[in-house]
């Protein structure tokens, strides 16, 4: 099989690969699981020392790695640079922390002396999107591979030049051969590869369905896995938020990566009393986004990864309308671009509700008061995220316990942090990314227990 990067600007394949054959799998697996074995007696501080290597290698290639990004999946040029010097962060945050995070923790008990560590598990999966090709990566990665595990990848078929990149780099880091290995392989041979014995555990960002396959896959041989999937995050303005700054925040928040992210806004809930005020602005701050060539540097909007993409968001529009919601802005796609867009009157039933839209569509629905916006705001299968704007710091604390999402962001776009746990609840998926929580997701926590006889 083929695996084809395509410009989704040009729609032109830029470079395809083969994938590799089963034998060749076979090799970089085991010899993946032989690296495992020497990686895991390397000190946390020279593990640490190759990722600063790895962040300065990122912010002086920047450019290199950012054009990689905007080339295969269409993300305006200045959002691949700030991709790429995240990804910077979270090497350096790691490189930091990472000693505290798996230090050993005394526990008192009738023992002489008890403790819990944490060690590494052995080689991890790691299954891989497209739309932060290079962040998703070192999200998962860095993390994974400061806890003394070693790596495989296998990401998206239509991003294997931000593959390669990655892998080409740790090597430049100076990471020893097979601690970080690129599968280039297609998504149908991922079950015989999550039940192979070298794998120890598996973590997925990808869609609904996908994650239940590897859910599946993995739970068949009782291997722990962590799955970031999708997201239907609400933005909730109320009767008492500062506006301008909640249409600020939303026009990021929706239409960054032309709205191609777990974690976007995507289901506006305003406050009636506010809901005109809020539509004018936001509207008029669409107008002034420039949709076109993503490589160049004033460049808001770019195409989205596909034609095929660009339909599905289409469709999911023009189904809403049938079923009564209105459409004030945009609508209209052109190849791969798909304009920025805001429906109204939308409302559960319609595909703009109870989907995930993958694309610069911003749905919205009206509530009477806060109650109703909450349970506007919980009525979904999915539960990664949710924004909050309100002016009372005291009424949001305590409505953030109100929503059954894995955060709540007040006055402010949801976002990934390295000094923050990273995942959702039902169909959004289970299992934690970043911080403390994400190191300690794949290592064994030991408890060793001793008492004199």
């Amino acid at each position: 099989m083929i695996l084809k990067s395509i410009n989704p600007f040009t729609n032109e394949v830029i470079e395809e690969f083969d994938e590799i054959s089963d034998e060749m799998a076979e090799k970089v697996l085991a010899e993946s699981g032989e690296a495992f074995e020497e990686w895991k007696r390397t000190g946390i501080e020279y593990r640490g020392s190759l990722m600063e290597k790895t962040a300065a290698l990122l912010r002086s290639n920047i450019n290199e790695f950012a054009g990689s990004i905007t080339l295969e999946m269409g993300k305006p040029l200045k959002e691949s640079r700030a991709e790429v010097d995240k990804c910077a962060l979270v090497c350096e945050y790691y490189a930091k922390n990472a000693k505290r995070f798996l230090s050993p923790e005394p526990a008192e008990t009738d023992a002489d002396a008890s403790y819990v560590t944490f060690e590494p598990l052995g080689t991890i999966l790691g299954i891989m999107p497209w739309n932060f090709p290079f962040w998703q990566v070192f999200r998962f990665a860095v993390p994974t591979l400061m806890a003394g595990n070693t790596v495989i990848l296998k990401h998206a078929s239509n991003v294997q030049i931000c593959a390669r990149n990655i892998e080409s780099l740790f090597t430049r880091a100076g990471f020893p051969p097979s601690v970080f290995r690129n599968l280039v392989i297609g998504s149908g041979r991922m079950d015989k590869i999550i039940k192979h014995d070298c794998i120890r555990a598996v973590s997925l960002t990808g869609s609904e369905s996908a994650g239940q396959k590897v859910a599946e896959a993995a739970g068949s041989v009782l291997k722990k896995c962590l799955l970031e999937l999708g997201g239907s995050n609400a933005f909730v303005v109320l009767e008492d938020a500062n506006i301008r700054k909640a249409v600020e925040i939303g026009i990021k928040a929706r239409f960054q990566n032309a709205g191609q992210s777990c974690i976007a806004a995507k289901r506006f809930i305003l406050d009636r009393k506010i809901s005109d005020g809020f539509l004018d602005l936001f509207l008029d701050g669409i107008r002034k986004l420039k949709t076109g060539n993503p490589a160049e540097e004033d460049t808001d909007i770019g195409p989205l990864v596909s034609i095929g993409q660009a339909v599905r968001v289409e469709e999911q529009v023009v189904r809403s309308v049938a079923l009564g919601a209105r459409m004030i802005a945009g609508g209209i796609r052109n190849k791969s671009f798909y304009e920025p867009t805001v429906v109204v009157d939308v409302t559960p039933g319609m595909p703009l509700f109870d989907e995930e839209v993958f694309g610069p569509v911003a749905p919205v629905t009206i509530s009477d008061n806060t109650a109703e916006a909450i349970t506007i705001a919980n009525r979904t299968n999915f539960g990664l995220g949710v924004s909050l704007f309100t002016d009372d710091l005291n009424k949001a604390y305590d409505l953030a316990r109100e929503f059954h999402d894995g955060a709540v962001f007040i006055n402010g776009m949801v976002k990934s942090d390295p000094r923050l746990p990273f995942g959702g609840t039902r169909h959004s998926g289970f299992g934690r990314e970043l911080a403390i929580e994400g190191i300690r997701e794949f290592v064994n926590i030991k408890t060793v227990w001793a008492k004199k006889l």
